[in-house]
């Protein structure tokens, strides 16, 4: 559900993918669990949509998961 139509916006994958993407602005490369607790404590987001949300960036070409198991942000 990228843009719903009957429920909130704070509520979708592509806000809350938005989110996601501006904490990973911040840092060249972050731990998954790092970036999660980040995210969280901007906004009360779930652990399930947080990972629906870097599938999303993922499909985009937007965000990498590497070797050591931390997030990147693609160029």
């Amino acid at each position: 559900m990228l843009l719903p139509e009957d429920i909130k916006p704070e509520n979708s994958i592509y806000y809350n993918g938005a989110i996601v993407l501006d904490s990973l602005k911040s840092e060249k490369e972050i731990a998954l669990f790092d970036l999660f607790e980040k995210v969280r404590k901007e906004n009360n987001i779930s652990f399930s949509i947080f990972i629906l949300c870097l599938d999303w960036l993922f499909l985009l070409g937007v965000a990498q998961l590497n070797q050591k198991g931390k997030v990147l942000l693609c160029s």
